[in-house]
């Protein structure tokens, strides 16, 4: 047996060996390009300047449902799309391309063979030749089909969210309505106003008031503020409403009337969830026979009551030393008797009043600045004073972040002669 020459061993090539790299490369490649333009994850298509299909890419037949003769030469581009699209096409889409050579991202609807729509996202641009003049167009499609399903879902989502919303807002409104009387009482010889300032529909507020009668001529009224908001504070706000109705039946002297509330919302609200509020209580008795009316106010470290007097000056009562009620055991009562002469008024509020943020700087409004609206005021009647605190929430708009209750007792002059 001959040996080959080590020289000769590589003479005739192994049939079993691959090709040359470079030309496995290159027929790779080849297929690679044609490959990815057919199917590619996205729909191609090429039409002449006037919207005739040119060239289409399997990926669009077959989301499409047409064969390639049915498209090539024979339509255009904007036969694919539902009549809104088309009258799209023609007013913005068209335009814009030629204006600017390039559009992307616009969603349309292209109809399929079978009748049904195909959500899409298309962005074309204008193919120029080397002088510059345009030559034809291409267009890339995507499917957004998944995107539309995203859309529609997140739509009912929010849709839902929004009647969830409304429903809340609902409970929230017809909550805060049982915990204010439907109707201020006629008190003989008084008038009687009362105003509550939503500050935000979503929550329940923890401001309430209410004027009731009690024994023969003697009538009871209270304005409170109960800490926090929410059902929770809704809960205390009808504990407190009712207990001091109760109270007052049992035993009207002011003071012992808030202590019959701090004694029982100090032992309902103890330990990790303590619950308390400020309160105003007053008892008002037809001070004989000369038209007036003798008060007897009682605080529990709410802000004082205003009076605004018939001779046209206004001022605090002084309620000094008046602890929260439902924090200790023995909480302090403050207390003052006064008369209310015919032309007087009272005016009771809550701290959403003076915590509100006016325009300047987001300052807040202030003990003072009221003092001074008041002494503006002054003399008016129930309604005229309501009235007055109304307009001036409205002014503070948003800055307003807590509710506002007020309420109002006028004794009118003999003559029905007001000054508003």
């Amino acid at each position: 047996m001959m040996c080959r020459a080590d020289g000769d061993q590589d003479s005739d090539p192994d049939p079993e060996e691959p090709p040359d790299d470079d030309q496995t490369f290159s027929a790779l490649l080849e297929d690679s390009i044609e490959d990815l333009y057919e199917n590619a994850p996205c729909g191609y298509l090429s039409t002449l300047l006037d919207g005739q299909i040119a060239k289409v890419n399997t990926t669009l037949l077959n989301w499409l449902g047409y064969k390639r003769t049915d498209l090539v030469g024979r339509r255009k581009f904007s036969d694919l799309l539902t009549v809104g699209g088309r009258l799209y096409h023609e007013t913005h889409f068209a335009p814009l391309l030629r204006m600017q050579g390039t559009i992307s991202g616009i969603a349309l609807e292209l109809r399929a063979a079978d009748g049904s729509r195909l959500p899409v996202l298309v962005t074309s641009t204008v193919k120029a030749g080397m002088d510059g003049r345009p030559l034809l167009i291409r267009t890339t499609i995507f499917d957004a089909r998944d995107r539309r399903a995203y859309e529609q879902e997140l739509l009912r989502t929010r849709q839902e969210a929004e009647r969830e919303r409304e429903r809340l807002q609902q409970l929230a409104t017809t909550l805060q309505k049982t915990l204010l009387p439907p109707a201020l009482e006629n008190v003989p010889g008084l008038d009687v106003a009362a105003y509550y300032h939503i500050a935000s529909i979503d929550e329940v507020g923890g401001d309430f008031y209410d004027l009731f009668p009690l024994a023969a001529g003697t009538w009871g009224l209270f304005l409170g503020d109960v800490c926090g908001k929410g059902a929770e504070a809704a809960a205390v706000t009808s504990l407190a409403r009712y207990t001091l109705r109760a109270a007052a039946v049992y035993d009207p002297d002011p003071a012992a009337v808030l202590s019959n509330l701090n004694t029982v919302l100090y032992h309902e609200y103890d330990g990790t969830d303590p619950r308390f509020c400020t309160v105003v209580f007053g008892l008002l008795t037809p001070d004989g026979g000369q038209g007036g009316f003798r008060i007897t106010l009682a605080s529990g470290g709410h802000p004082p009551a205003l009076l605004l007097c018939a001779d046209g000056t206004a001022d605090y009562l002084p309620t000094p030393g008046g602890q929260l009620i439902g924090v200790l055991p023995d909480a302090h009562i403050a207390t003052i008797t006064l008369r209310l002469d015919p032309g007087d008024t009272l005016l009771l509020h809550t701290d959403g009043l003076t915590e509100a943020h006016t325009a300047i700087r987001g300052e807040r409004y202030g003990g003072e600045a009221l003092l001074d609206f008041a002494r503006t005021l002054a003399p008016t009647t129930a309604q005229g004073a309501v009235t007055a605190v109304r307009d001036l929430l409205d002014t503070f708009g948003t800055g307003v972040d807590d509710d506002t209750a007020v309420l109002a007792v006028h004794v009118p002059r003999a003559d029905r002669e007001e000054q508003q």
